[in-house]
Order: C-alpha cells, then structure tokens, then sequence
C-alpha cells in the first residue's frame, strides 16, 4: 500500500509489505522494526542526575546522570543532551578544556570520549581493572588514571585516529612505596588524584585509601614528600570550626590508633599547591602540609607544622567528608586564607547542608584560623558541587559562581558576592539565597498542565503578525530579574538568529496559574514570544486565575482558545497589538461589555461561561469562526466569537456525565445536482447542515450534532464492553485514497454491532432521513477511535444512519494512553502513532492498523511513563513534546521529517573562534614569558624544586623552549618509570662517520624519532682490558699524533703513496657530485617554499572576506 511504502521509505527499513485485506495479524516482538527517532530538543536537568563537570575556557557545564546521560548547559538557552548506547551510571566526568572534548566513565569502567561539535560519542574503551580516580591534565591531552590496585597510568587522546592510547609510563604502588622508603603489606587503591598548581602535570599528588598521600614528580621520578604514617601523632587542631561555639576548643591529640583512615575526598587548600585538605570516612578533616622535603626531617624541625586537625562536630559518630573544594576567595592579592566548602563532617542524623569555612593563615599551617562558618541549607538530597572561577583571570582559584546539585534534578547556584558577604552566622545575619537555574521550558513552577505544539502552513504565513521583535520585547519572564547567568558557552544557530525567518511552528503551553506561554518553534531552539496572563486588566473575573485545561488554536485566523477548570473559555487574536480596547464576557444568562486599556501585547477580547464545569476539549471550525467545547459532565457547547454568542449546549453524556475527551469536525460536500434533486423531493433537504459536530465521551459514547442547531442526530455507545476511549479521528476517503480491494476487505472484516444502548436522544428520529442523505454524500468516509485496548475503525456514514459498523477492531495488547496522527502535504492522514502506559511508542498505517515501527520512551529518552504525561504531550506531524518532572523534550520520529534534524539549526556546543583564541592567547602570553625570563611561568616551579647541577636546569629550559608544555610532558610518558635503560658494553665497536659516508638520496628522508633519553657510560677499566689495549707492555710511550693521511696510507693502502692519491682524488669527485645534488635540491626547496607563501597570501585574502561565523 502507498502509505506503507512512505512509511517504509521514511524510517528506512526493509520491512515486508502486508497485503491488502483486513489489517495485518500483530507482529512478533522479534519482527517490528526500530523507528529512527531522534531527540530534537531537550531542556532541564535530568531526573537522574549525579556528577558535575566544568570548561573555564568555554563555559559550558556538564551534568552526568545514573542512566548514561549527559546534560550540556551554556548561554542564552544553549542546551545538549548525550545519550550513552548503555544506561549505566557515571562515577568521573572531566573536560578536556578548550577541545570540546568529554571523558566519562562508567561504573562499568567504560572510558568514553563524546565530541561536542559533532554530539557524539567518538571513542569508548573497556578498562580491564576497575577505575577509581580519574585527573586530565589541563593543556593537553593526557589524563591520570588510578585502580583498585594502586597502579598509576597514564592516558592520550590521539586526535588524529580519535582513540585513546595507554602510554608507558605507569606508577605501581609497590615501586613507589620502595621509592618513597615507606613499607606496605597490601596493595591500596588509588582513591584520588590532584594535579599540583603550576607545575603543569609533572607533580601529582596521589591518594591512597588507608591514608597514604604522596607527592610524585615525574620528571625526577621520585617522591617529593610522603604524608600520612608517622605523621599521625602530631597534635594541632583549627579552633572556630565547630558550630558550637561555646564549647571547649582545646586541642585533641589524633589517636595513634586511627593511623589508617580511609580517605573519602581531597582537595588543594592553597594556591601554591603546598597544602592539602583531606577528609576521612571519620568525619575529620586533616590540612597537610606537602612542602618538600622528607616528612621526618620536617617532624624533627617542627613537629606541630605537618597536620592540622579541623572537626566541624564533636559526636562520635559523625557522618564521611564526601565533598571538599577549596576557593581562595574574591582578592587576588589574598594568598593567606580562602574558603572551603564541606559536604559531610556532622553528627549523624543532622541536618543536610553544605558547610563553607572561612580560613585565614598569617604563618603557616600552624597559624591558620577559622573565621566562619556559613552552613547552607539544601533544597533537596545532595548530589555534587562544583565552583566557577572568574572569567579572564589567570588565577583560577578565584570564584565567581558556586553550583550545587540536588535530587532529584535541581540545579541551584550562588553568585560570588552573595556568597562571601556573610562572615560569620551570628543572629541577625541572613544566608545568602540560592537561586534556581533559569529554565527555558518552566514545567514546575508553575505546574505546565496541557500544550500544543502548532504547524503553520505557507498559505497562513501571510496573515502572520508574529514578529522576533515582540519575542525580545516580551521575553522577561522566562528569565530571572538581574540575574547574571556565569555560563556564556556555546554558540547559537545562525538560522535561529534571523530576525526575518517566517514563524512556521508554535510551541503553546498551559499552566496551573492560568497563564499561558507561547514558543517559536521553528528551529530546535525555542525562542519565547509571549506571555498571556489569565487576568483582565481592571476586571475581577471568577475563575480567570484557574488552571489551564484545554487548548485550541485556529492558524487561519490566528486565533487562540483557552480553556480552564473553572468552565471559563478565554479568546485571543494573535494578530496586532493594541493600546486599548473592549473586553466581553459572555455567559447564557448574561452578556457584559467593558472596556479596559492594555499594554502592549496580546489579550483576551471575550470569554465565554456556558458550566461552572472543567473545560476538557476545544476544537474550532474547519472556518475557525465557531468554537466547539466539551466539558467534563459531558455537555458541548458551541460558541461564535464573531458574533459574542453562545449558540447552544448539548448534553452529549445522555445523563452518565461522562466527560467529553475528544471533539470532530465533519464536512460534507453535497453537489449542486444532487442538491436541486433534494429540492424536488423535499425543500427541507435543501437545508441540510454542512458541518457535523462530532462528541466523544471518555464511556466509548459517538454523539452526531448539527453545527448550526446544536440538535442531536445520533448517540450511541461503541462497543459493549467498558473502554476508556481516548481520541478520535476524522478519516475522509479522499483523503486517504484507498483501493477497491483494501475496502472491500475492510468491509468483511468490520461486523454489524450489537447498539446495547439503543435511546436516541429527542430530535434522532426526526432527522434519520437528513441522515441517510449525508450518508449517500461522504458514506465511504470513516471514523478511527482509539481507546485504551482497543482501536475502532467505523463508517461514518453508518454511525450517521444510527449503525454501529466496525470496519476493523483491532484489540491492543498493552494499554494505550495517547495517539496522534501523521498528514501528508495535503493535510491528508495517512498514520497512526500510539503512546502505552508501558513507555512504547508505535507507528501504525491507516486504515489497516498495521504496526509499522516502535520504539519506547527509555531507548529514546531514558524516561519511564508517568501517571498524567499524556496531558503534557502533543504532536505535530511526527514531532512529539513531552514533559517529566523538570525537563522537557521533542522528538523526531521519522528520518522523512528533517526540520528539526538540520545540522545549522541546532546551537553549536563548542566555540572554535574561542577556542582559536584562547590558544593564541595562552601561545602568546607563554612566548612573552618565555623572553622575559626562560624559567618563569610554568616550568618555573618545575626547575625551581629540582636537584641537579646548573647545566642540566638549563638544558630542561632550552628543551621546553623548543616545546610545547603538552610535548615537553609527553616526553616522560613515552618511557617506563621504573625500566632502567640497558648500559653500553664498552667492547662493541664505535663506529665514527665522516662526510663521505653521508649517502644523499633524491627523496627526502622522513627525520628519525628524537631519543629523549641519554645511557649511562661506565668508565672503569678492568686490568685486563688494559692489558689487551696495549698489548700487555707494562710501558707507555709518548703517543704521537698523525694525519689522516698518514693512516690511510700505512694500513688502507700497505704504504703506497701514488694509491692513496688515487683514492683521494676519487673521493673529491664524489664528493663534488653530491654537492651539485645538495645545491639542486636546495633550490627545488626555495622555489616550493616560495609557491607556498603565495598560496598562503591568497588564502588569507579569501579568508578576510569570510565573516567569523562561517571560519
């Protein structure tokens, strides 16, 4: 069939095609295809999510989840989602900065690598052991990597393949305990990794889980410093932290007995780098002092400057230090305190709140001091924290935003200056207030509780006043007043950007406080255009503040319907602005007429009230002049807005109340020769209604309405057993173009029910005959209803006639909640989509019912279905909106319905004009380093904390001048740490070139890798290879020194001169041959080289032209 075949092409599968007769039996789960469905559109923050990441370069957030997502957040309302093939939860997640570049890993020990720019996974690699600490090295590519063995390795990202490579280098906990001069019994895992401050990867610090910390240089290759046993002993304790004040600060010695704590997290306390907080599954917090130098000198020096005990409760039983983060404050000039903020530390059973400690040293980790303390209440279950420094600062301990993640899915963050202006929490002192992150969809506050989402075709375009510059003007409330969002990421759609694009899709949404939203949906980045509130402006009208229940919208003439709980119907024109006007109100007993003066913007002109009851469905007229409206006790009404009338209410219910689900229109088109036989026959036949108002009732009851006069042609129930129906569709035979044999099947496979309820309501049978003559005008066309188990597929011109004939019944295997259908360019239906409470989503063919692909909500989305997510959903040929809790989604079901899958209209997640400059930057400002002092910047503390002579820190300066920082780092990694490299056997032979053994080639050999390691040469002498050099005398004479010549001649040529002449003057020839060749080639290389510079001035010609957004 035709539209199984457009099916077929759209999702791009070879599915076998039914044939035509009855509908296709169900498919076996095995044989239905996967549609390809795409997520077009997502906004919020996951329900699920858990972890925390962050680029300073690009300011883009990242929001791991615990079914493999990951959530993007920038600028401007520039959101992504990334969907792993596995649901698995995230345990690191890390930013390669400035490269657009993600790195998670999985629980699984999965090591995944997704590409920004292009929004997909470009690596993935399965660990062999399992993963737990994970640092990239900022700059570069590499990354650190620990597991449950106390292995160190290290990671590259080769961009050129896109894989991951292990490199050589690795530290092995047992190798480093010899190194360190430390002894363990067991192998511990590594529990964290920090890069220290300035030293660009080359000292990492290295956190063992009972308790071992170690400074490791790698360049050295050794230990710098070693902490956590021994060191246990030493008293000292920070006074200030605890929130008692008024208790006994003295200090506790730390119990030799809890020399190995498990340690829970860990962070730098200093700028420098030289201190370190450490939290224990204990509840303390230590402070160590990582200066170099072996840990037992410093203990005899001072035995109180190693640690500092810091202990926010004093119970003995208090909860793990799960979170620590160092800031060093908003002044730069401040290197003696900062803040640290703490998750964890308090009794048990307490409160949950962050903890932020003001801490102030004036002479070292002796003297350092708690000022404050500042506990932040949480809205909601703590989930990860993460701080963001300043933009356009060079040190990035300073800190602009503080971000705070709860559960389920909330975002929350305190700008800088709200957050240090409290020092201290004596009463009086208010805490800073968190605010929400601004949402582009709000879905909770308010409650959204109904949408539509719009398609506006060419011909409608023209009547459109809809304009970007009203969107701007209007577009305050969606975001927060004064609010400085720190995330810039991300780069817009140059689509979306186009203030002149014509508006071809809206996005409407109605709220619990009545108001009403509306998108421009066009492209996959909603942009907001209005705000409709449900007051009148200088009116007090019941029910205008109740919750939206029912949309409806007529792009013909650009008018809005708005219905609510309270049975009130508001009425807008989308079409000018207007500084003032009249406002009616409209009910059955009475109509008033106000005249109010609105601003600018778009406002309710007359508002109907024919029930107090809910409104449950809105329809307007194929003309959109009259409104159709169903409410919840089962009555309709019809409403002419043009006229400010009510032109009837109809108990469609027959007495049940049931309410009234759905609302259809159907038009027949009498012929005017049929019409004049009509007025032969009988001049009422000429008067028969056009329109038919069709009713749905959720107890499966079908009422047929003349549109004019509201009386009642036909009601009857459907089907005898109890089926909640959900919607219904009008199905024209010319619409759907279907062949002789496919209705002659239909034919047989429908049967004559059995009609159980049998009263026709007053006014039926008057009006059977007008019945049988619509019947005779549109009889093939039909009626599809969908109810929870079953799908019905009736005549109309039966159901007219008072008949219950089923062209096809068709029973579900799963209880359905919502459907939509699928149109052709010619507004046509030619498909069924399906939603189950189970989370499936099936695309049937009409009218044979056929499944022609699925899918489900969890492979799409990771969303299980929810009680009343059916209200909050809605279609546009192929496009669905839904809304979970906090976030809200649209996608795209067919790989046919490209407007959404347009790789320039979705916003860029990474910015390579930024990310171009920001290296030119940091190439420059190193450059201007390296001339002003060669060991400044960030091999500075490198060589500045190494042993060696002189020469050798100046031959690592001349090599780093010659790299890159990531080359200079690479190097050590390319080497085993702890393989030795073999030492030369001083009895192989040392061959020495001269230039006549220099063979020159036509090509250009390719250069040999450069050795980055240098052997060991041993200098003694045994007696015996003393003896053998010379010859066993016991009598050195006086060497003599001799020509080249004089060798050659004595043992190349046994003492022939004339020879040896010959031989030289041979090599001179040759040697002049290779000469010309070498000035040959060098003048082939000048002439390349300037081809080469004119190519580059015309590049750079063609490039100015170009704008910076098309680079």
């Amino acid at each position: 069939m035709f539209t199984k075949r457009l099916f077929h092409k759209a999702l791009h599968h070879d599915h076998h095609h039914h044939q035509a007769g009855g509908g296709a039996p169900p498919a076996a789960p095995g044989d239905v295809p996967q549609m390809d469905a795409q997520i077009a559109l997502h906004y919020g923050v996951p329900y699920t999510a858990s972890l925390l990441a962050f680029d300073p370069v690009q300011r883009l957030l990242a929001v791991g989840t615990l079914d493999g997502r990951i959530k993007i957040f920038g600028g401007d309302n520039i959101e992504g989602i990334l969907i792993s093939p596995k649901s698995v939860p995230y345990k690191f997640l890390q930013f390669i900065i400035n490269q657009g570049l993600l790195v998670a890993i999985s629980n699984e020990n999965e090591i995944q690598v997704w590409n920004l720019e292009f929004r997909q996974l470009f690596y993935s690699s399965q660990w062999d052991v399992n993963i737990t600490a994970f640092a990239a090295i900022e700059g570069s590519f590499l990354m650190y990597l620990g597991d449950e063995n106390g292995l160190l390795s290290v990671l590259k990202y080769e961009v050129d393949d896109g894989k991951l490579q292990r490199m050589p280098y690795n530290v092995p906990i047992q190798s480093l305990a010899e190194r360190a001069g430390i002894s363990l019994q067991d192998p511990q895992p590594i529990v964290g990794i920090l890069i220290q401050p300035d030293t660009f990867g080359t000292r990492v610090l290295i956190a063992y889980e009972k308790g071992l910390l170690v400074l490791w240089d790698v360049s050295d290759n050794n230990a710098v410093s070693v902490r956590g046993y021994g060191d246990l002993h030493v008293k000292g304790q920070i006074t200030g932290a605890r929130s008692d004040a008024d208790e006994d600060q003295s200090n506790d010695a730390i119990d030799d007995s809890e020399e190995e704590r498990e340690i829970c997290s860990l962070c730098w306390a200093s700028r420098g780098g030289s201190i370190v907080a450490v939290g224990y599954i204990t509840g303390d917090i230590l402070l160590w002092d990582m200066n170099t130098g072996p840990p037992r000198q410093v203990k005899q020096m001072d035995v109180s400057s190693n640690v500092v005990k810091l202990q926010l409760a004093s119970g003995s039983r208090r909860l793990p230090v799960i979170v620590l983060h160092w800031s060093a404050g908003s002044s730069i000039h401040c290197n003696k305190g900062g803040h640290l903020f703490v998750y964890g530390g308090d009794d048990m059973g307490s409160e949950e709140v962050l903890t932020i400690l003001s801490l102030e040293s004036t002479a070292g980790l002796e003297s350092v001091r708690c000022m404050s303390r500042m506990d932040l209440k949480l809205d909601g279950s703590f989930a990860d924290m993460i701080l963001i420094p300043d933009t356009g600062v060079l040190d990035k301990s300073r800190t602009s935003a503080l971000f705070i993640l709860t559960n389920p899915g909330q975002l929350n963050f305190y700008a800088d200056g709200s957050l240090f202006s409290v020092q201290n929490t004596k009463e009086g002192n208010a805490l800073p207030e968190a605010r929400k992150s601004p949402v582009a969809i709000p879905t909770i506050d308010p409650n959204i509780t109904v949408t539509n989402l719009c398609s506006l075709t060419g011909r409608e375009l023209s009547n459109i006043s809809l304009k970007k510059f009203c969107a701007r003007q209007n577009a305050g409330p969606f975001i927060l007043g004064n609010m400085k969002w720190p995330l810039t990421g991300g780069v817009p759609s140059e689509m979306s950007l186009n203030e002149d694009h014509a508006v071809e899709r809206l996005y409407i949404a109605g709220y619990q406080d009545g108001s009403v939203r509306i998108w421009d949906a066009t492209f996959p980045v909603l942009m907001p255009m209005f705000v409709l509130d449900g007051k009148v402006a200088d009116i007090n009208l019941n029910g205008a503040n109740a919750s939206v229940s029912s949309l409806a919208f007529c792009s013909l003439n650009m008018t809005l319907a708005v219905g609510t709980t309270s049975g009130l119907v508001r009425i807008y024109k989308l079409r000018e602005h207007t500084g003032g006007s009249s406002f009616h109100f409209v009910s059955e007993l009475k109509q008033e007429v106000h005249v109010v003066r609105h601003g600018k913007g778009f406002h309710c002109y007359v508002a109907f009230l024919a029930s107090n009851c809910p409104v449950r469905s809105l329809l307007f007229t194929v003309s959109g002049e009259v409104l159709a409206t169903g409410y919840q006790n089962g009555q309709v009404a019809m409403f002419d807005p043009s006229q400010l009338s009510i032109l009837f209410t109809v108990d469609c219910a027959s007495g049940t109340n049931s309410p009234v689900v759905c609302l259809g229109i159907y038009s027949v088109m009498t012929s005017d020769a049929k019409a004049d036989e009509s007025e032969k026959e009988s001049p009422q036949k000429a008067r028969l209604p056009r329109d038919c108002l069709l009713s749905l009732t959720k107890d499966g009851r079908v009422t047929v309405l003349d549109c004019t006069t509201g009386v009642m042609m036909n009601s009857h129930i459907l089907d005898q057993k109890q089926s909640s129906a959900i919607s219904m569709y009008v199905i024209d035979e010319k619409q759907t173009q279907l062949s002789e044999d496919t209705v002659g099947s239909l034919g047989q496979t429908g049967k004559e029910g059995n009609d159980v309820h049998n009263k026709q309501a007053p006014g039926v049978g008057k009006h059977l005959k007008n019945a049988s003559h619509l019947s005779q005008n549109g009889g093939s066309d039909s009626l599809l209803i969908c109810c929870e188990d079953v799908l019905l597929l009736l005549s109309l011109a039966s159901l007219i006639q008072g008949k219950n004939k089923h062209l096809h019944k068709l029973k579900l295997a799963k209880p359905c909640c919502w459907s939509a259908v699928l149109k052709n360019m010619d507004g046509k239906i030619f498909g069924l989509i399906l939603a189950y409470q189970t989370g499936t989503i099936e695309l049937r063919s009409v009218p044979d019912l056929a499944i022609i692909a699925e899918s489900s909500l969890m492979s799409i989305l990771r969303w299980s279905y929810k009680a009343g997510m059916d209200k909050s959903m809605s279609s546009s040929n192929g496009q669905i909106t839904l809304v979970s809790g906090s976030e809200f989604a649209i996608i795209s079901l067919m790989a046919s319905e490209n407007d959404f899958r347009i790789p320039e209209s979705l916003p860029c997640l990474h910015d390579k004009v930024l990310a171009a400059a920001a290296e030119a930057a940091i190439s420059f400002s190193t450059e201007q380093r390296r001339k002003q002092n060669p060991a400044a910047g960030i091999l500075g503390g490198i060589i500045k904390g190494m042993k060696g002579k002189a020469e050798e820190s100046a031959k690592m300066r001349e090599s780093f001048t010659v790299q890159t920082p990531g080359e200079y780092l690479e190097s050590f990694f390319l080497k085993d740490s702890f393989v030795e490299p073999p030492i030369p056997n001083l009895d192989d032979p040392i061959e020495e070139l001269s230039i006549d053994d220099i063979e020159i080639d036509d090509e250009v050999p390719s250069p040999a890798p450069a050795s980055s390691s240098t052997s060991h040469r041993n200098n003694r002498t045994t007696e015996e290879e003393r003896e053998k050099l010379f010859e066993g005398s016991s009598h050195v004479g006086e060497p003599r020194m001799r020509t080249p010549q004089e060798i050659l001649t004595k043992y190349k040529f046994g003492g022939d001169a004339a020879a040896a002449a010959a031989h030289a003057k041979d090599k001179l020839m040759q040697r002049q041959e290779k000469l010309e060749r070498i000035s040959q080639q060098t003048a082939e290389l000048q002439s390349g080289a300037e081809n080469f510079a004119s190519l580059a001035q015309e590049l750079a010609k063609t490039m100015e032209n170009k704008k910076w957004w098309k680079l």
